[in-house]
């Protein structure tokens, strides 16, 4: 199973991102590039646990979190597409810099290398064990790269 955790996968993923320039349009979704890259920085930091975010499992996520982690990491499969994003991770901001945003996001990636984050909780998934978490990862980097076309 690729995890955020392997060495080779985070390099894999760092040459990607930076193949992402302003010519690259959504497959899929209502993000455009540069909010997509946003959205990415901020997701990955509350996964590593910088900024001071706030951990919390939703209702639904008590009732079915765990079912759809299983179902979400069970196998190699990439996340399927349109899937909904929470709106604590939807980027505002329609343009600004995307090189310093795509900087953010490979120096987010390199930060797994030493991840511990033991009070990490999935907004809907809860709690999680370290495996799950660097496939959760890699799937969600690997899911909006391939939306556009990375």
């Amino acid at each position: 199973m690729k995890t955020i955790f392997d060495e080779n996968i985070r390099e894999q993923l760092i040459e990607r991102i930076g193949q992402l320039n302003e010519s690259n349009k959504a497959q899929w979704g209502k993000m455009n590039i540069f909010q997509m890259v946003k959205h990415n920085t901020y997701w990955n930091s509350w996964i590593l646990g910088k900024d001071n975010h706030t951990y919390k499992q939703v209702l639904m996520g008590k009732i079915f979190g765990k079912i759809a982690l299983k179902k979400m990491i069970k196998d190699e499969k990439p996340l399927d597409k349109n899937i909904p994003t929470s709106s604590q991770f939807k980027a505002k901001e329609t343009n600004g810099d995307l090189e310093g945003e795509k900087s953010k996001w490979i120096s987010l990636i390199n930060e797994y290398e030493n991840f511990n984050n033991p009070n990490f909780v999935h907004d809907f998934f809860g709690t999680m064990e370290k495996e799950q978490i660097g496939v959760l990862a890699y799937k969600h980097s690997d899911h909006h790269l391939r939306q556009f076309g990375i």
